[in-house]
């Protein structure tokens, strides 16, 4: 039965949202437009790329760093669909139809760590595209040798992969530990708190995150790609309407962006909760067929709009806070007073 349903005939990749049906061709269309959507505001409240914004001094520069910012993400997300490009080029043309006997270098290099699997079901000696097996990874890490470049090459792409990585979720393990010591504990729980008691705590949260993390992962809940979607979701529903709002509204106040960014996240989770298998849910329960990748597409606008209800039904904020925000709009008018809080 797995045999059969891999044997099914690929989808038209030349066609932009293939289907079998006009429904189903309108539910691959509201997929791409929600799952570009969440990479766009996940993209924009990243918290390991928001820390990043502490380094600069002062607004002007900020900006500055986040146009170079997007150009170097640009770059990676209009070239990164190239590799798909690539993969199906050289399995339908050069692998779909080949003789076993005389494949490529690479399916036999990468065979070996299990990477590529070659099956003959029917025993015809001509592999057939539901005979192939190609793990997700390979396709990055065998481009170099599909091309024609030395071996050695997939071992550089690798290492930058693997360095990357390690650099992104060191990131992300600072940036949590840092915001549950400081903007946690800190500001809301213990304000009196030592420097040294404020060290031993995020030190200590850093530690307990890294484990929950490992954790998660070993439990394997899906592949890395849903993975990393999932967490554009998550962190485009729950800081995306409060950067914004907190920016480009000033009547947006501090119980509003809590609440807001509380339903946003609650939202989201719910929703893959419901949906995915590994949760027990089902995409029967899908609300617009929209897959659990694309959750945040609901959780970002109901933070926007909890900020707006919460905010108005409760106190402005202070003028301070009023003042800050005119200084990030506007940091070079002259006479303007920097703001110190």
């Amino acid at each position: 039965a797995e045999a059969l349903e891999r044997a099914r005939p690929p989808p038209r990749h030349a066609e932009a949202h293939p289907g079998a049906s006009a429904d189903e061709s309108a539910t691959a269309r509201n997929n791409f437009l929600a799952l570009m959507f969440v990479l766009m505001v996940g993209t924009a409240a990243l918290p390991h790329i928001l820390m990043r914004y502490y380094t600069t001094p002062g607004v002007m520069e900020a900006r500055r760093s986040v146009l170079w910012s997007l150009f170097f993400i640009f770059l990676l997300y209009v070239t990164a669909p190239a590799y798909a490009v690539f993969a199906k080029w050289e399995v339908y043309n050069n692998l779909v139809g080949s003789n076993i006997a005389i494949l490529p270098d690479w399916v036999a290099s990468w065979g070996r760590v299990g990477l590529v699997r070659i099956e003959d079901l029917n025993g015809d000696g001509i592999l057939q595209l539901a005979e192939l097996r190609l793990n997700t990874d390979v396709i990055v890490l065998a481009t170099p040798e599909i091309a024609g470049l030395p071996y050695v090459v997939s071992g550089l792409v690798a290492a930058g992969g693997l360095a990357a990585a390690l650099s992104t979720a060191d990131g992300l393990l600072l940036t949590i530990s840092n915001a549950l010591s400081h903007d946690l504990y800190y500001k809301v729980i213990n304000p009196q708190a030592t420097t040294h008691r404020r060290l031993v705590i995020s030190k200590s949260q850093l530690l307990v995150v890294a484990v929950v993390a490992a954790w998660v992962a070993s439990m394997r809940p899906d592949n890395i790609l849903f993975m990393v979607g999932l967490a554009f979701s998550i962190g485009g529903s729950a800081f995306f309407p409060a950067l914004v709002l907190g920016i480009f509204w000033k009547r947006a106040n501090r119980p509003g962006a809590v609440t807001g960014m509380l339903v946003g996240l609650a939202v989201t989770v719910f929703y893959v909760v419901r949906t995915h298998p590994f949760f027990g849910g089902s995409m029967a329960n899908a609300w617009f067929d929209i897959n659990p990748i694309s959750a945040g597409v609901f959780g970002v606008p109901l933070g926007f709009a909890t900020i707006v209800a919460v905010s108005l039904l409760t106190k402005p904020p202070p003028q301070e806070i009023q003042d800050l925000v005119d200084y990030v709009r506007y940091p070079d008018i002259p006479g303007q007073p920097r703001p110190h809080l």
